[in-house]
This record gives C-alpha cells, structure tokens and sequence, in this order.
C-alpha cells in the first residue's frame, strides 16, 4: 500500500494541467466509484503495480472500495500469480481444469469451464502439505508435495520387513518408518498413496484384493491418526503426469510390465489390463548374463542396473544394429570404467523377443496390441479415439529408442484403421513419473475429496476444502 501511495505523489507530481483534466475522470470503465488520488493512475499502471505487491497485498486492497476490487479481481492478474508460482503453469492449468472435478465428472467433460484464478489461487494457499508415497513395485518414492521431487527413497511396501508377516504389521512399519524419516506429524498432513497395479483382472476375486489392499492401507494410516488419505492407481498418477485423462499406461515395473487402459481416469479392467510376465529385473538379468559371455567382470547387481541406466538403449531396426559398432564406455564410482558393444541393445531386446533370454512371455508390443484391439472393440460416445496415446512409466521405460521402436513394431500388426494416429510418449518424469502426478493432485483439494477411500468413516480434524 505504502508503494502504491508513493507511485500516486510521484503522478500528482506533473503538471497542474494534466492533473486537473485527468481529476475526477475514471481510467477505464470499471471505475464506477472514485478512488480519490489514485484516479490519477492509468489502468495499466495500477496493474502493473499490483504485480509489485504480490497476491497477499493485491487480496487486501480488494477490501479498499468497489472499485479497487474489481481490478484486483481480474481473472488475468491472478493467472501472473500463478504463473510466477513455484508449480509450472501448465501443470496448474491441467489440474484445475481437468482434476478439479473428480474421475466420476470427468466422462462428461470435455472442455475446460470459465475458471476464477483468484479463487483457484486461494484454495490452492489453503491446502495444507501433503506427503506423497508412491510404492513402486521396485522401490518406494516419498517426499513433500512443496518440494519439486522426492526426498527419498526405500523398499517398497510390497517388500518391506517380513514377508511371511500379516499385511498390517508390515505396512505399519513401513509407514512409521516414512513417518520418521520424513519428520512427518501424522495428525496435520494428509497422504496421498501410489498403489501398483495388481490384479489386473476383474473378477469378483480380484476386486476383493485390490479392496483389502486399500482398506488396509487406509487403516494403518488412520491408526497413525493421518486426518485424510488418498490412495490413486500408480498408473493413474503416471498418466495425470503426462497432462491427460485418457490413454494407455505401459509401465514397465520391476517384476511385470503392466498394459493398462484408462478412460477419463478410471482404471478399465473390464477391458482387460494386460500383464507381461518381465519386468525392469530381467533386463538387469538379461545384461548381465550377456556381460557374463564376454566375462566383463563386475562386483554386484547394482553396477550392471548402473550400466543399463547409463549405457543401454532400444534399437529400432534390430537386425540392423547387430551390423554396427555400437561401442561405448562408461565409469562406475569404486569400480572403474567398462565398455559394452552389442550388449548395449540385445539387453533391452528381451521386451520385444522374449526367448532370446529363455523367458516364456508375450513380447511387449503384442500385448500393447492386444490392450488396443480390446479398447476399440469397446463402444464409447465421448471419444473413440483415447486409446492411441500411449504414455511410458517406469525406469527401465526410460531407455533411449524405446517409444520409436514400440511405433515400428504396433504398425506392423495393428489394423491401418487403429494404428492411425498413435502417440508414444516417454516417461514425462523420468522413473518418478507417478510421484508427480500425485505431486499434481495434490493441491485439488475437491479431487482428494473425491478420491479419498471409505470416505463414511473419515473424520476430517483439518479440513482439504
């Protein structure tokens, strides 16, 4: 305020006969009361001066007169505001746009309403931290929804502690353990929580696991007095991640690959979620048997997954990279430098011709395939179309090549009439592409609302909205 004052003598400093023919006279037609003095001021100017004092002083000038709250209202400042905040414009835009409304509104939307940014601002200010826990199938991701990536990393639920242990001791530990590692004060911060696709199918079975999974989790975390949970499919976090709703998730996991359609952000098992029997492990296991011909000594499993992260990739002609030299080298810390040639792509091959490792399994692409064949066999009104964005999750789908040659091989045994128009996307966030779209949900506090589990039974001591 003190600046806007000092901005105002500075223009009633100028000529008595610029002051006098601007006196009284309104800048622009919002300006239905006076503002006294600070008439003076062209529209753009105030503007520009509300920029300045930043969204707390701007929310508080509202209160001043009519006037004033009608330019500190303008949909156009607070989306500055937001755009200088510390989350990526887009990001805010997809959320509120698509996320806002929950998976159940999301069949009926498709384009993004008339939006009140200042409103969108405040909520946004209102949602309290929230800790994001994606237990991914090799390794678990945690960390602070403020913070631009996660903070750590563990083994993850599915594996932690005792195996041969009932399911609530072991992820009660689990959680306990993020709790103290994190310095989390349980009852202040609610959670959001990746569960990995299990179960792919949907049979009366299947869905009882996948519940008791979720019962459970939201138990342990209510019993560390966590006032709300939100418990998303990872691959559901994935997709958010790459700025949709609908599309295919490809998540290439530690132990499986997991083939799934989701139609405006719903899991479609009634389709069918299809599940390859490898996963980033065998890749790992792959090199290092083919580093084992050529006895390239190494010291553990950690420095062939170093080598694979760092050194591998996808060819798109196979046969035609055998041909060439594809020699590199690589340093790994306390074990010094090693050079692969052909191992560098035959590695990754075991996604794409399983038997060449001995594995009995359905080559990747055909049963990325199989998924699309099913998703156009399905009879949707909104958009017959939402199957041919395929998004990439996991490490291992990381590997320089791998969107590229999935494109080749789906052309060569899709229908022209469904493989028209596909789109292959990497992993938008490299192996944390889950966290971050939970990291995207979570300052929609009407999506928590929606997708918080055993809603009935939650008693919310600090309210999301």
């Amino acid at each position: 305020m003190a600046l806007l004052r000092r901005f105002c003598d500075l223009m009633m400093s100028r000529s008595a006969s610029t002051s006098k023919s601007s006196q009284g006279s309104s800048s622009c037609g919002v300006r239905c009361s006076s503002m006294g003095t600070f008439d003076q001021l062209p529209t753009d100017v105030f503007m520009q001066i509300l920029r300045l004092l930043g969204p707390r002083e701007t929310a508080r000038i509202r209160a001043v007169c009519w006037s004033w709250k009608l330019l500190a209202s303008d949909n156009m400042l607070w989306v500055f505001f937001l755009r200088n905040g510390k989350e990526t414009w887009d990001s805010v835009l997809f959320a509120e746009s698509h996320l806002r409304i929950g998976f159940r509104s999301m069949m009926y939307f498709n384009h993004p309403s008339e939006l009140s940014f200042m409103d969108i601002y405040a909520q946004r200010e209102k949602v309290p931290g929230v800790v994001i826990i994606d237990g991914g199938s090799g390794y678990c991701k945690y960390g602070w929804s403020k913070y631009s990536s996660p903070s750590g990393r563990c083994a993850t639920f599915l594996e932690f502690g005792n195996i041969e242990s009932p399911m609530y001791s072991r992820l009660r530990h689990f959680f306990s353990t993020i709790y103290s590692r994190m310095q989390v004060k349980p009852s202040s911060q609610p959670i959001i929580v990746s569960i990995p696709i299990c179960h792919s199918d949907d049979t009366e079975s299947a869905r009882a696991c996948r519940r008791q999974l979720r019962e459970t989790v939201y138990t342990v975390l209510t019993d560390l007095n966590a006032p709300a949970v939100c418990a998303i499919d990872q691959a559901v976090l994935a997709l958010f991640a790459a700025k949709r709703t609908s599309g295919i998730v490809v998540n290439i996991g530690f132990h499986v690959t997991s083939v799934v359609p989701i139609l405006h952000g719903k899991v479609m098992r009634n389709v069918g979620v299809e599940v390859v029997g490898q996963g980033a492990l065998k890749v790992t296991g792959f090199l290092r048997e083919l580093m084992q011909q050529r006895n390239i000594a190494f010291e553990s499993l950690y420095t062939v997954r170093t080598l694979k992260e760092r050194l591998c990739y996808v060819a798109t002609d196979y046969d035609a990279e055998l041909r060439k030299n594809s020699e590199a080298s690589c340093e790994v810390t306390g074990e010094g430098w090693f050079t692969l040639s052909k191992e560098r792509f035959q590695a990754a091959e075991i996604l794409f011709q399983p038997h060449i490792g001995g594995v009995r399994a359905m080559g990747l692409h055909r049963a990325i395939a199989l998924c699309m064949d099913h998703c156009a066999a399905l009879e949707t009104t909104i958009d017959d179309g939402w199957y041919k964005t395929l998004i990439l999750a996991g490490g291992t789908a990381c590997l320089p090549g791998l969107p590229e040659r999935l494109q080749v091989e789906l052309h060569k045994i899709l229908e022209p009439s469904i493989s028209r128009g596909i789109k292959i996307l990497p992993p938008p966030y490299g192996p944390d592409s889950a966290w971050f779209g939970a990291k995207l949900v979570s300052n929609v506090s009407t999506f928590l609302q929606e997708w918080c589990i055993d809603k009935k039974h939650f008693r919310l001591k600090n309210r999301l909205y």
